[in-house]
């Protein structure tokens, strides 16, 4: 076929994807004649909203029109996927998807696959090292392959704002496809370090040996229906008052994103106080929730969802008419990337920020998250070469010092690094020699920390505010947009209303938040001679608790923060805690009410948890029966290590008071304690009282980070 004549099957495929309208821009063919006639590799960088999907789609189905086989996509979100399997279906493509939440759809879609009804199919990263599509699948998706996508190829990168361990295993794929297979990356959010880091690693060589030279389209990253701008106000119940006396002022429906998941339910229940319909949106929301919020806000049901970034990359929204933060990202360029879900398919959209002091503690403790020291890698790699056959995670806890989290994320990249594998239950040792990078691990964390600072840039330039983010991604062709803040010299009232200042505030001043129980004990604690295992009995267990806030609650986490700090000295319970306690006891609907009052014994705040204590059970005209106390030698377990590793380090610390006799006692006590982080304290010390004869145990603490 010659070009001429695959241009115009181009366009008519473009036609019914886009509409009898859309014309390919000059990149999008480029990319696709590349794809096509000569089968290169190629990177495309271009501002979200440009058409990269197009590309993909087009030349889906021109290979198909050639006999070729199926392409393949790695894609990172199931939003992601669910958008593109319809937009797929409109240009009559069939696309298909693999991911965590349709796996009783595997077998019919390996079906289709192996048969050649499917034009299109999208997989999770994640999947590509799941031992069974690893080796049964994947082998033939990759000889039969007429097309291979990565989508946000950017997460390739260890420079990119959200690198993936799971992405580096496309390394490894790209060198096993045969020879003349077409190769497409695309990203909205790429410097020049990470589009040459993503195009090294495209040209990496194949079977053959060949290496191939990555062709890279970059094009202009202004977003010209986008109005940024920055409003600063003093405190949190101002900048949720500000939000509500806006909101209903804001063009269309649009995304309200947070940095936590605790802000995300906050900021939700009080827009719906003011009478808003706004749903939550993180990673803790049902994948069921979350398909249906989603929906609801493509069809401008909802005028907003309260997001974390698990909103990201992909929701395709076209008319989508604002992006506010209430809180900055720690990038510059991953704001760019979320509010670019705004103004794709309308002339005017705004990108509003409000940011928070809190943000810094909040990157910082993203920041704790990262890839751990050397000794406690060492650990894990150990503990699976001593082992006699696979170890899963769960097995693999209460040998290392990492929570459930990290430790996946180690065993990923020591699994890209070719020390472990992932196999039929669980990891392996391969006996392959293996470094710890200490070069590279200090240069992503110190580039990590240059992004926070020019987070901050952007806070307070007094320049164009999209040329500020064209020029952290290296675009050529950054000049001042004319339409921000600081072009315009105009913006939003930082001026807040009174009434909806004092509606924030009642909102935020509203203590009470669940504890839930602890039900199962944590796998494995054999191996650290302690004799738990399996479901804690119910006649072990505390009921269901209370605290007064989380940590990361931008309500009562501040004054939660500043108490608890490990800076802040022991002391008296304050008034005003006091008071916030008071009133979630007065708010708990239990069964029946306690009938005495005890403290769990603190080596750092004992002033405090006794002070508390005492005030509680006077107030409360209940008795006060003394003090759970630990061990004079005991160890105080360290906060962010596992839970078999807290377990065990809980497990005999304690004791109960001989007197009173708690068997004799007719009701619940309350237990009352500073501070709850994993339960796993709690746990362990209302298992002591309910063996020691307490008829129920009910948890109270100032604190949670559930």
């Amino acid at each position: 076929m010659d070009e001429h004549a695959l241009r115009e099957l181009a366009e008519q495929q473009l036609h019914a994807l886009a509409g009898p309208e859309a014309t390919l821009r000059q990149d999008q063919w480029n990319a696709i004649r590349a794809l096509v006639l000569e089968r290169r590799r190629a990177l495309v960088v271009q501002r979200t909203g440009w058409g990269k999907s197009a590309v993909y789609f087009v030349a889906t189905a021109l290979l198909r029109e050639l006999g070729e086989g199926p392409t393949v996509i790695i894609s990172p979100l199931l939003a992601l996927m669910r958008n593109q399997v319809e937009a797929a279906a409109s240009a009559g493509v069939h696309a298909a998807t693999i991911n965590s939440s349709n796996p009783e759809e595997w077998a019919n879609i390996e079906e289709q696959v192996a048969i050649g009804e499917v034009d299109v199919l999208l997989v999770s990263p994640e999947r590509l090292n799941n031992p069974d599509f690893r080796d049964t699948i994947l082998p033939e998706l990759t000889h039969t392959a007429g097309l291979l996508v990565v989508d946000e190829a950017h997460c390739i990168s260890d420079w990119g704002h959200d690198f993936r361990p799971d992405y580096r295993r496309l390394r490894t794929l790209l060198t096993e496809l045969p020879e003349g297979v077409p190769v497409l990356a695309t990203t909205a959010t790429a410097n020049d370090r990470v589009v040459r880091d993503v195009s090294e690693q495209l040209g990496v060589g194949d079977e053959s040996g060949t290496a191939h030279e990555a062709l890279v389209l970059r094009g202009s990253l202004d977003r010209e229906s986008l109005r940024l701008g920055v409003v600063t106000l003093p405190t949190t119940q101002a900048r949720m008052g500000w939000l509500a006396e806006h909101l209903a002022d804001l063009p269309g429906s649009g995304i309200i994103y947070t940095l936590t998941v605790a802000a995300t339910d906050e900021i939700t229940g009080f827009l719906r106080d003011q009478g808003y319909e706004v749903a939550a949106y993180s990673g803790r929301t049902e994948p069921a929730e979350r398909a249906q919020a989603e929906e609801a806000l493509l069809a401008n049901r909802v005028k907003a969802l309260v997001a974390t970034s698990a909103l990201g990359m992909g929701f395709d929204k076209p008319d989508l008419g604002f992006v506010v933060h209430l809180g900055a990202p720690s990038s510059p360029i991953a704001y760019y990337q979320q509010i670019g879900r705004a103004g794709r398919g309308v002339r005017h959209a705004e990108a509003l920020l409000l940011p928070a002091p809190e943000d810094r503690d909040i990157w910082s403790y993203f920041a704790s998250l990262a890839f751990p020291g050397e000794p406690t890698v060492r650990a894990v790699l150990e503990a699976l070469t001593e082992a006699d056959g696979p170890l899963s995670t769960a097995a693999l806890e209460p040998r290392v010092d990492l929570t459930r989290t990290r430790l996946e994320m180690v065993l990923k990249v020591l699994d890209v690094d070719g020390a472990v594998q992932r196999v039929k239950g669980g990891w392996e040792s391969t006996g392959q020699p293996w470094t710890y990078d200490t070069e590279r691990y200090e240069r992503v964390a110190a580039q990590r920390r240059a992004e926070q600072q020019a987070m901050l840039d952007y806070l307070d330039t007094t320049g164009c505010r999209m040329e500020f983010l064209r020029n952290q991604l290296d675009d050529p062709h950054a000049e001042p947009c004319g339409r921000c803040d600081t072009c315009t010299g105009s913006g939003y009232s930082a001026q807040v209303g009174q009434q909806a200042a004092q509606q924030a505030e009642d909102r935020l001043r509203r203590p009470g938040v669940e504890l839930s129980p602890r039900k199962m004990w944590p796998s494995g604690m054999a191996a650290l001679g302690v004799s738990l295992s399996g479901r804690i009995p119910a006649t072990e267990q505390t009921e269901q608790g209370r605290a007064v806030g989380r940590l990361t609650d931008i309500g009562w986490g501040n004054r939660l923060r500043e108490l608890l700090s490990a800076s802040a000295s022991d002391q008296e319970l304050p008034e005003d805690l006091f008071q916030a306690c008071v009133q979630v006891l007065a708010g708990w609907e239990w069964e029946q009410r306690p009938v005495g009052v005890l403290a769990l014994g603190s080596h750092t705040r004992p002033t405090l948890v006794h002070s508390l204590a005492a005030r509680i059970a006077s107030v409360g005209r209940l008795p006060l029966l003394g003090e759970i106390t630990p061990e004079p030698t005991a160890t105080s377990p360290r906060r962010g290590t596992n839970s078999a590793q807290r377990v065990a380090t809980l497990w005999q610390r304690f004791r109960v008071p001989e007197q009173p006799d708690l068997s004799a006692l007719d009701g619940p006590v309350l237990l009352l304690d500073d501070y709850a982080d994993t339960g796993w304290t709690i746990t362990v010390a209302g298992r002591l009282l309910r063996q020691a004869g307490a008829p129920a145990v009910l948890p109270c603490t100032l604190a949670t980070t559930g």
